[in-house]
């Protein structure tokens, strides 16, 4: 595989991933609200860290049952109807939108509270994005489908991919900062149907791609 080409396989695969408004962007967003740019940035990259480690087992894990021709079957008509539905469920929400109480404020009782260090906002992104139930099942949906395309990959192409997932992680987490920060309250429900139709698009995309490679390499027993 071309390394450019995995770089952005990799990319795109991390988008899909964040795009969806689950625990970790809604952190994110409410942080940067409540507290600007720089805690939320460091929950975001603490994130950044608990998807690498989701697919760093995929990685490690799918290799050793990838050969198995039931499990591979397993994974790609699965990994296809549970993208098709969460491309579903995100077409769903860009037309009624999850609303984030953008109006909520920490220390609103009267005391303010002192600013979290940056490690403690970088350890709660981690451990958000290692116990998010929509990061889970993400995971388990699309990971070993996408990540069976790698198989029989260089070490170099491998670690490409893994950059690319990597980079758009991290430039994801400094927009959503960096937005969230200086317009969200003004963006509101049009900013959170942006992220859905997107996520919706980009999930649509990954179910053709995981069909068509099952058609390849299931049906075609390579």
């Amino acid at each position: 595989m071309d390394l450019w080409l995995s770089f952005v396989q990799g990319f795109l695969f991390s988008l899909s991933l964040c795009f969806d408004l689950g625990m970790v962007n809604v952190a994110i967003i409410k942080t940067g609200v409540e507290r600007g740019f720089k805690s939320s940035f460091m929950i975001g990259f603490g994130s950044c860290f608990g998807d690498l480690t989701y697919l760093a087992l995929a990685l490690v894990g799918f290799s050793f049952v990838l050969e198995i021709t039931v499990v591979r079957w397993v994974l790609w008509i699965a990994g296809t109807a549970v993208l098709l539905l969460l491309a579903y469920k995100m077409a769903k929400e860009s037309v009624h939108p999850k609303m984030i109480d953008w109006n909520a404020r920490e220390g609103s009782g009267g005391t303010e509270r002192k600013p979290k260090k940056k490690l403690a906002d970088f350890l709660f992104g981690l451990g958000t994005a290692l116990s998010s139930p929509t990061i889970m099942l993400w995971f388990v949906a699309s990971a070993g489908p996408i990540v069976a395309e790698m198989h029989g990959s260089s070490r170099y192409a491998i670690a490409v991919f893994i950059a690319g997932f990597f980079t758009a992680g991290l430039l994801w987490s400094l927009g959503m900062a960096f937005i969230s920060s200086r317009a969200g309250k003004a963006l509101g429900a049009k900013f959170v149907r942006v992220i859905s139709l997107l996520s919706a698009v980009l999930f649509i995309y990954f179910a053709v791609r995981v069909f068509l490679s099952g058609l390849q390499y299931v049906l075609g027993n390579k």
